[in-house]
């Protein structure tokens, strides 16, 4: 009998090897698997066919959303032409100089042109006495044109208000 067991016992070291053989197969299968799985599902969603099975809506949904969402087109832009303004530039003990000016008061609403119309008298005062007071190198140049516009645009605001004046376009800048 003592061959017995020590003939069983080398049978069952050679069974419990496999066995750890088999463990480590199984770990490296249940490991493996689920990652498959998770990169195969992971594919699947980016590429936009999973949302789409699963009904949680894909692009088109969002696009939809996003067009209902779009700002309207803006009203066109409403314009009121200024009267012709002449005016003498302070040139200080030098010559004389003048300014002619034609404008367009470029407007927020439609409904603010009459409020513009009723305060033309105000808008030619503030901007006589305004253009007055200017030296002719003050209107020299792009800076100068583009100083001009913007005061004038917050004179006709102030004057005019409340309506509402977007922009001052000249149609003619004449010095003299």
């Amino acid at each position: 009998m003592s061959s017995a067991p020590a003939a069983a016992a080398p049978a069952g070291t050679a069974e419990a090897a496999p066995e750890k053989k088999k463990s480590g197969k199984g770990k490296l299968i249940l490991l493996a698997v689920p990652l498959l799985l998770a990169g195969i599902l992971a594919g699947l969603w980016f590429t936009g066919i999973l949302p789409g099975l699963l009904g949680l809506g894909g692009h088109e949904e969002g696009h939809a959303a996003a067009e209902a969402e779009a700002p309207k087109p803006a009203p066109p832009p409403v314009f009121v032409d200024l009267p012709e303004i002449v005016a003498n530039l302070n040139g200080g003990a030098h010559r004389q100089s003048y300014l002619k000016l034609q404008a367009r008061l470029e407007l927020a609403k439609a409904e603010d042109a009459e409020r513009i119309k009723a305060a033309m008298p105000r808008l030619q005062d503030m901007f006589q006495t305004y253009l007055r007071e200017m030296r002719p190198e003050e209107l020299r140049g792009s800076a100068g044109t583009y100083r001009l516009r913007e005061e004038l645009i917050v004179r006709a605001n102030v004057a005019a208000a409340p309506a509402k004046v977007v922009d001052v376009l000249f149609t003619q800048m004449l010095i003299q």
